[in-house]
């Protein structure tokens, strides 16, 4: 096989010597505990789902594939393209997610999925990516062209897209999207008035929900209060049940009373069935990915580069906290999924979308580059 050399200028070499390596193979073994985690929450998945248990761990094998080649293909664009990219995306699942209020099937009195033929899509979950880079891209950009109101349309994206979250509801998104806006606003140098004021209307909004939105506050009590044989609970029985080393592939059964062992709870069906020590990689490898683009962006010049990738590494640590979090009783559940793990199509390619755009944001680049 021949060997990459750093003199090559092909576009397979000068991406292989510019792109962090660590962060691709942090990535891909995600990927493949995602696999992994396939095969062992399938049969929890048969109980809810009317394709045979192969179909169903043969079609998120092919996700995992086709989600592993998009975030290769991602990570090798410029950041022209990655600009222009977001913004195509985040157009057509814009859309697509205002289409869903109308035409969307209706889960759990939530629209949020299109039904197509042999499968399903939620848009919110490619249209998060987009969203991110082009609000990074909105504030650098008022900072870069004198007079460009770029943080005044940075928030009507943001109130746009928020908006529409509301109205399937989505209120874990929601969430989500604010507290990577949130983060961006900071890395650009927000005041601390304004921290404070934003942190204020967060804490709002967390009251208003507990009082007025009855599933939030009925997730809430009964985080305070578990009725005996609730999901939480069945959750810290599997991971009590998997001790240091876990009861082997396959041989878990709290994932056959788990309704969401697939996706919300995916945590709990690894520490059944690999235990503890399995868990703890688990959470180092999303450690690992969080810290070192951290400090990748430490050194990065480009205002953009450091807006957009801070904004995709903290919504991916954010989601992967919320889910773990929630399936060891830290907080109250939310149907999060696992970024790479949780059993799901949207949900996988949209993560792909999303850290091949970091990917290629935090490529190292010449001062000639195209910003």
């Amino acid at each position: 096989m021949p060997q990459l050399s750093r003199a090559d200028t092909s576009l397979v070499g000068r991406w292989w010597w510019s792109i962090d390596r660590l962060t691709l193979m942090a990535l891909a073994v995600l990927l493949g505990i995602g696999y992994v985690l396939a095969l062992a929450a399938s049969p929890g998945l048969t109980a809810h789902i009317t394709d045979p248990r192969t179909m169903a761990m043969l079609k998120q094998i092919a996700f995992l594939i086709v989600g592993g080649l998009t975030m290769l293909f991602m990570s090798m664009l410029s950041l022209r393209q990655v600009k222009l990219a977001a913004l195509g995306v985040g157009i057509v699942f814009y859309l697509l997610t205002l289409f869903t209020l109308l035409h969307g099937t209706e889960v759990d009195g939530a629209r949020r999925w299109l039904s197509l033929p042999g499968f399903t899509v939620q848009p919110s979950e490619f249209l998060r990516p987009a969203f991110i880079v082009v609000i990074g891209w909105c504030i650098a950009e008022s900072r870069r062209t004198p007079g460009f109101p770029g943080r005044r349309a940075a928030l009507c994206v943001f109130f746009a897209t928020i908006a529409l979250l509301k109205m399937q509801p989505d209120i874990g998104m929601t969430f989500l999207y604010t507290m990577v806006v949130f983060t961006q606003f900071y890395l650009d140098g927000m005041e601390m008035k304004w921290v404070a004021v934003a942190a204020s209307v967060v804490a709002l909004a967390a009251v208003y929900a507990f009082f007025f939105i009855t599933h939030v506050h009925t997730r809430v009590m009964m985080f305070i209060h578990p009725p005996q044989g609730s999901q939480a609970q069945t959750a810290l029985m599997a991971f009590g049940n998997g001790g240091m080393f876990g009861l082997g592939p396959g041989e878990g059964q709290v994932k056959h009373f788990l309704p969401d062992a697939r996706a919300d709870f995916v945590f709990a069906v690894a520490g059944e069935e690999f235990g503890l020590f399995f868990c703890a990689f688990i959470i180092a490898v999303f450690m690992a990915i969080v810290l070192r683009a951290m400090v990748r962006l430490l050194a990065e010049p480009n205002l953009f580069v450091v807006l957009a990738a801070g904004g995709l590494i903290s919504g991916f640590g954010i989601q992967a906290f919320i889910n773990m979090a929630s399936s060891l009783s830290l907080i109250p559940t939310k149907g999060m999924t696992l970024p790479f793990i949780s059993y799901g199509g949207s949900a996988v390619l949209g993560t792909s979308i999303q850290m091949g755009f970091l990917l290629a944001l935090t490529r190292r680049r010449h001062a000639g580059d195209v910003p």
